[in-house]
């Protein structure tokens, strides 16, 4: 091979690339070396490589020989002494132990115990015998929720909704569980122990129904479930659940349609009417109950139906009045806004608010407030609309009306009854929730009429006699207080003030109108407070724990 030859095949492997055994060729150093000669001759026995976190020498501070060693993050700590440790921890007489009764009903005691720092809940009692490998807790965590989705689409209160969910989890061995419940969102997370990652499961509100019947079946269910004489395995509990959500309900559409009507036209009684009154009231209630199907029909929103639905009882009543016809035409338009006015969602919303869930407390209030705008668009459409035409309705026409009190107590306990109806209770509680109402409007009547005290007292006085008696009643028979205390409400569900001041918006007198839906406002919120308040009566009488059960219910005081 020539020179020239050997000069071109030295220049086509400079080209190539460099394998990895010229890449760690020492004579191939790196453009970020030490040049030769001024690097710095390190001492025999030192590594050539040295971290630039290093610790320079002579800063290394002196390693105590007897280093503790790396342990548990849930290992006492060494400087841990209980000689010297503080008070604060433990109380002197110790941490006091709650015994809950044992025929005390499950609500009570969930409740209880749901009240409690987690540190100072008992240990949960074998209720149900475990499978073997023990509870599948998915499967618990799964029909806890679809029992709390039941239940919370029904109208039951949020703590009543975590109680049951609780009681739930308890009854198949799962103790550390923590149950959450907002407007439209279940979750419930179970952590086994302490050093195991929690399991978190949560369920969606799609749809609400008024069912009291499905809602008594469900409160049957957990009960078993918690009775320590009866198992209930998951899939029997699965099953009864099905049969729950398949079951009709108790009354077809032509009997809610014709409740409807009867509950207006007791409502029309109630202010005033006679018996012409009562059948226009009820014929414009039933016409506006079919209106509000059809809108449901075609998917509209309950806004809408709502609006719809209050239109027909006020153009009966201002047709009434421009015919001529010797009724009280404003009694008729009072009759049909009983039927429509939302006091479920009232009641519900502030005794979530009561009970601490601000969330879903402003979230059913929240609710509240748009169908109740709703009924005023449709009611104040129409009255504008009469009054331009000549209409000449009075706001006191209605007034006066002290002088029968027979009459009143047989409508408002007819108006319970077909409430009842509507709200599709079990028929074994339907006499008890009308007896209720009776005795409602009753102590109403003695108050408001006979000793002239505010109509607002009045009312939270007889709203909390129903939340007692409807307490009482359902732990009687271990169900929902839902089923005697709605319906009993029914009669003191301020329509008349509702309409008042409507009118007066219709005749722009805004400032009366303002004033008497105030009044309205101020009625609705003694209902809520008296029922709630005649209920939390009613538990703290009942014997619940031992003398430590009001430490468990304590709340915090805002530091």
């Amino acid at each position: 091979m020539s020179f020239r030859e050997r000069c071109e095949v030295t220049e086509a492997e400079e080209r190539k690339p460099r394998s990895d055994e010229a890449r760690y060729d020492p004579e191939i150093t790196s453009e970020f070396a030490i040049p030769r000669g001024l690097d710095v001759p390190r001492g025999g026995g030192e590594s050539e490589t040295t971290s630039e976190f290093a610790v320079p020498r002579g800063l290394q501070s002196p390693q105590p020989p007897d280093a503790e060693p790396e342990g548990s993050a849930f290992s006492v700590p060494s400087t841990y002494s209980a000689d010297t440790a503080p008070a604060a921890f433990t109380p002197a007489a110790g941490v006091p132990l709650v015994s809950l009764v044992k025929d005390a009903p499950w609500q009570d005691r969930m409740r209880t115990m749901l009240r409690m720092p987690v540190t100072e809940r008992p240990a949960p009692e074998p209720v149900q015998r475990e499978e073997e490998g023990g509870p599948a807790v998915p499967r618990v965590l799964d029909l806890t929720l679809r029992i709390g989705e039941l239940l919370l689409a029904g109208g039951e209160g949020a703590e009543d909704v975590e109680a049951a969910m609780f009681a739930v989890c308890r009854a198949y061995g799962l103790d550390r569980c923590e149950p959450t419940v907002t407007f439209t969102l279940l979750s419930i997370s179970h952590q086994p122990s302490l050093v195991e990652d929690p399991v978190t499961a949560s369920r969606t509100v799609r749809r609400r129904g008024t069912d009291y019947t499905r809602l008594s079946a469900v409160f049957r269910l957990v009960d078993d479930l918690t009775d320590p004489e009866t198992h209930v395995s998951l899939e029997e509990a699965y099953r009864r659940l099905a049969e729950i959500r398949r079951n009709r309900h108790p009354y077809p559409g032509w009997a809610l349609t014709l409740a409807n009507g009867l509950l207006a036209g007791a409502a029309s009684v109630l202010v005033g009417g006679d018996l012409i009154v009562f059948l226009a009231a009820a014929a414009g209630s039933m016409l506006g109950d079919r209106l509000a199907w059809l809108c449901a029909g075609r998917g509209l929103p309950e806004f809408y139906q709502f609006t719809v639905a209050a239109m027909p009882p006020a153009a009966i009543g201002v047709a009434l009045n421009l015919a001529h016809v010797d009724v009280k035409g404003s009694a008729v338009i009072t009759g049909g806004l009983f039927a429509l006015l939302p006091g479920r969602a009232l009641v519900a919303g502030v005794q979530d608010g009561l009970t601490g869930f601000y969330i879903t407390a402003s979230a059913r209030l929240l609710e509240v407030m748009y169908l109740f705008v709703g009924i005023v668009i449709g009611v104040l459409t129409v009255l504008y609309f009469g009054v331009k035409v000549g209409g000449q309705l009075n706001p006191d026409a209605t007034l006066g009306i002290s002088q029968r009190p027979l009459v009143q107590i047989v409508a408002s306990m007819l108006l319970s009854l077909t409430f009842a109806v509507l709200l599709q209770q079990e028929r074994s509680t339907v006499l008890w929730v009308t007896l209720n109402g009776g005795v409602a409007w009753s102590v109403y009547g003695a108050m408001r009429y006979a000793g002239d005290i505010s109509p607002v007292a009045s009312t939270a006085v007889a709203a909390g006699l129903v939340g007692l008696f409807g307490q009482l009643l359902s732990r009687y028979r271990f169900a929902s207080a839902l089923p005697y205390t709605t319906a009993a409400l029914g009669p003191l569900l301020p329509g008349s003030a509702t309409y008042f001041g409507l009118l007066s918006m219709a005749q722009n007198d805004v400032d009366k109108g303002l004033v008497s839906l105030a009044k309205a406002a101020s009625l609705a919120m003694a209902i809520a407070i008296g029922v709630n308040l005649g209920s939390e009566i009613s538990r703290l009488f009942l014997r619940v724990g031992s003398a430590g059960k009001r430490r468990a219910a304590k709340r915090t005081r805002g530091f």
